[in-house]
């Protein structure tokens, strides 16, 4: 069991590294405007399980291929960007709210979410941190663990603040030409923050 001084320092630091804007968060305002908070529920289950799932696998030696193979990190970086890029496509072409284009879209669901965290480049940074900052050498079986059940109590209801600040817009986004300038601002935004992640 981690020292009670560590793990709220972990706490701490997972709220902070899933609290704060990043591509998942902007997706998740940018769903919870175009189709309202509960249908965006499976898309924030999905970045929690396929974040936990990341974490889980970068405790057990996953996150040593990077130094073993530093050609990962650049295929990971590539496909990460192209996803995003296309993400941002999808979100900035969103027809309005409750219009036909809107209907006839949908959601993120639940596996594209999950599968989505292992192309994520600020995931990954998450995970390689959360791992080396948290687990200790002499106890890294329950370490690990720790680490997972501590982000999985602090995750989902940290995203979910983004997908509900984008439900509380959907009123004031009812206008066309609003939702309009939203979805390509909140496009432009998920562009931008790929920048710092490939460079």
């Amino acid at each position: 069991m981690l020292p009670h001084e560590t793990l709220l320092a972990l706490a701490s630091f997972a709220f902070a590294t899933s609290i704060t804007p990043g591509p998942n968060n902007l997706m998740l305002t940018a769903s919870g405007v175009n189709f309202g908070f509960w249908r965006t529920i499976p898309h924030m289950l999905g970045i929690g399980a396929g974040f936990i799932a990341l974490l889980l696998a970068v405790g057990a030696g996953l996150g040593s291929a990077f130094a073993a193979f530093p050609a990962l990190q650049a295929v990971l970086k590539i496909a990460g960007a192209a996803y995003m890029l296309w993400l941002a496509w999808k979100i900035a072409r969103a027809g309005e709210i409750d219009s036909g284009a809107a209907s006839a879209g949908r959601p993120i669901t639940f596996l594209q979410a999950a599968l989505f965290q292992w192309v994520n480049p600020k995931a990954w940074v998450m995970a390689l941190s959360a791992m080396s900052l948290f687990v200790r050498p002499t106890h890294p079986v329950n370490d690990v663990i720790a680490v997972a059940v501590v982000f999985a109590v602090v995750n989902v209801p940290s995203v979910g603040v983004w997908a509900g600040f984008g439900h509380l817009l959907r009123e004031w986004l009812r206008d066309p030409r609003r939702v309009r300038v939203f979805n390509v601002t909140m496009a432009v935004l998920l562009v931008l923050s790929i920048i710092p992640m490939v460079i």
